[in-house]
């Protein structure tokens, strides 16, 4: 009597279907995870923005800086002329008066083509007002919030 080896194509089959389900569920699912993980760039930095204006303001008494946006040098962007650069995903904006500040992190920044973070922004002002800005494209609700959306359904 004669043995078969191997598998039959229905066995393939079933077995490709089973992967492609579960590569339509966790690929989504990752790549949320990995834009999160990106967001904590630009709430580390706008919090880190604040303080020194606040130690700015401390030392002269305005928000208003001579030579520099909002008295503090916001970070560069990290690319290829500068491999030193303390952000990758946002870019960074200050505008100052002599007792109002407004920070911007406003997404899209990305090295290599990483655009992944286009359509969020992130904003925080002198009362520590947080606000979330968000397009259509980025798929995540909580535009316009008044905090930080750091999750896909809104949450902060």
């Amino acid at each position: 009597m004669k043995q078969s080896r191997g598998f039959t194509l229905i066995e393939l089959m079933v077995v490709v279907i089973i992967v492609a389900i579960l590569a339509a569920i966790a690929i989504p699912s990752y790549v949320d995870y990995v834009r999160r993980g990106k967001i904590t760039e630009a709430i580390s930095t706008l919090s880190d923005m604040r303080v020194k204006l606040e130690q700015y303001f401390q030392d002269n008494r305005t928000y208003a800086g001579a030579g520099t946006a909002c008295g503090v040098t916001p970070p560069v962007t990290l690319n290829t002329a500068n491999p030193a650069g303390t952000v990758k995903y946002f870019t960074y904006t200050c505008t100052a008066a002599a007792s109002t500040y407004t920070i911007t992190a406003t997404g899209g920044a990305g090295t290599g083509g990483d655009n992944s973070m286009a359509g969020f922004t992130y904003k925080l002002d002198q009362a520590n007002t947080k606000t979330t800005f968000l397009t259509t494209a980025t798929k995540w609700t909580g535009d316009g919030s008044s905090c930080w959306v750091i999750r896909k359904d809104g949450a902060c």
